[in-house]
């Protein structure tokens, strides 16, 4: 059975859930923790990837929300959905090492995309992955998602997003048209 789909709940993150999210998402992406799945950016990145402040703000922000995913009684992903006019942006995104490659990233993100269009009506999600990620680009692409070329800085020096263990860093724009429901 695929476990993705197994005993799922997804809701709105709160205060609360704070430092929980804070350690799902280190674990996913920084550390020796994180390499034990497959999104790991310990080799791109040291230092944080997030702080409880940056998970507050997302969580507190208008137009935004932080869904939380709980199985069997624990977080084992999130994501952030924000809305921005025509189109949401998908971020923050996280699924715990320990399961990842069973489908669970595939549901969150259909979830997020169903949120999108069914709340908000918009008809396209965007988000901004590094652009040296070049596996998790590919997996983005089968979800349907599409590079851009478009490019932003990488934020050096601001150690709130890491420290850069090489000096090529920028973030590329992913795009995917989002089929809007009939009103």
């Amino acid at each position: 059975m695929d476990t993705a789909a197994t005993d799922l709940v997804f809701r709105t993150a709160t205060d609360a859930d704070v430092d929980e999210l804070v350690a799902l998402i280190e674990s996913a992406y920084r550390g020796d923790s994180s390499r034990a799945g497959w999104t790991t950016e310990a080799d791109i990145l040291e230092g944080q990837r997030t702080d409880p402040e940056g998970v507050r703000a997302v969580i507190k922000a208008a137009d935004s929300r932080l869904i939380t995913v709980e199985q069997d009684g624990r977080v084992v992903a999130c994501c952030q959905l924000a809305h921005r006019g025509d189109h949401a942006y998908f971020g923050m995104f996280a699924v715990s090492p320990a399961v990842q490659g069973a489908g669970l990233g595939r549901t969150v993100m259909a979830e997020a995309e169903r949120q999108a269009r069914e709340d908000w009506g918009v008809g396209e999600m965007q988000m901004t992955v590094i652009s040296v990620r070049e596996d998790l680009i590919a997996w983005y692409e089968r979800r349907g998602y599409r590079r851009t070329g478009r490019m932003t800085p990488f934020p050096y020096g601001d150690e709130r997003f890491g420290i850069p263990r090489r000096d090529d860093l920028q973030f590329e724009l992913l795009v995917k048209p989002l089929a809007v429901p009939p009103a």
